[in-house]
């Protein structure tokens, strides 16, 4: 099992600081947020991840290389806490640069030859998770009982309206569709698809077979997703645990916080400032 980070996008919503810096690496408090998806991938077993970057990108591979110089310092200071702080993760990362912004279907096709015929797990560094049971493992765990696709859902959330909502076969199992943002009351299902997948690798024939008839535009995944629910390879599973939307300013803050309350220090400070402005 692989995993494919998704990191090549443009991070409008962040500006002006995603000028220069990737969205991806923005700090959750000291870490930045793709940190997250990696150390979920690790703790699901998952030590080959591929990176879909762009040329905008580069900080990401020297994020997730080694820092000679601070190695050098804090060895000779015998700093073991600050070494463990910079060591890069125990895994291979292989970087595919999506060379034009064409959407997810193309970025998709571009890690291909990364993936190659086996399944991934594919991961938006905007959505991360918290929970006993990492969200990778919980598709994985699906997959090995089914041997399907697997879409990560939240049941019933907070304005479902909002969010891509499955159709469900009758078995309440299989997948047969995405409505995106059903008109209250009308949803097929109260699943609601979020950013983490696990796809078995016979969605790259569909995704080419969808590209070579694209015409304009950005080129994403739904196609191919179809094709395997017309043949009842696509499963769901609804996760155990709390997902956390970093794709706004708003998300982002919310998310900040709530690792900053499992902080004592941090969340002493939290307490204070909160009754301060009650004051």
């Amino acid at each position: 099992m692989k995993g494919l980070i998704i990191a090549a996008g443009y991070g409008t919503r962040f500006l002006p600081v995603t000028k220069t810096i990737p969205k991806e690496m923005l700090p959750i408090i000291n870490k930045p947020s793709i940190d997250f998806i990696i150390e979920e991938f690790i703790a699901s077993g998952i030590t080959d991840i591929v990176l879909m970057t762009s040329r905008r990108k580069k900080v990401l591979d020297d994020y997730f290389d080694r820092e000679i110089e601070l190695e050098t310092l804090f060895t000779s200071e015998n700093n073991q806490e600050k070494l463990k702080l910079i060591e890069p993760p125990a895994v291979n990362i292989i970087t595919v640069r999506q060379s034009r912004m064409l959407g997810t279907g193309h970025a998709l096709l571009q890690a291909k030859e990364a993936i190659g015929d086996e399944p991934f797990i594919v991961a938006y560094p905007d959505d991360l998770h918290r929970g006993k049971t990492p969200l990778s493992r919980q598709l994985i765990d699906m997959y090995d009982k089914t041997g399907c696709s697997v879409m990560a859902t939240m049941h019933n959330p907070p304005n479902l309206e909002r969010y891509g909502v499955l159709a469900l076969d009758d078995d309440q199992l299989h997948v047969t569709g995405i409505i995106e943002k059903p008109e209250p009351g009308k949803e097929p299902s109260k699943e609601a698809t979020i950013g983490r997948y696990l796809y078995t690798p016979d969605i790259f024939d569909f995704l080419q077979e969808g590209w070579d008839k694209h015409t304009t535009g950005e080129y994403f995944h739904v196609y191919a997703l179809q094709k395997l629910m017309a043949q009842k390879k696509v499963v769901f599973t609804p996760i155990e645990g709390e997902r956390l939307d970093t794709g706004s300013p708003e998300g982002y803050l919310r998310t900040i916080i709530a690792y900053a309350k499992q902080d004592p220090t941090l969340a002493k400070i939290l307490k204070e400032e909160s009754a301060s402005i009650h004051l």
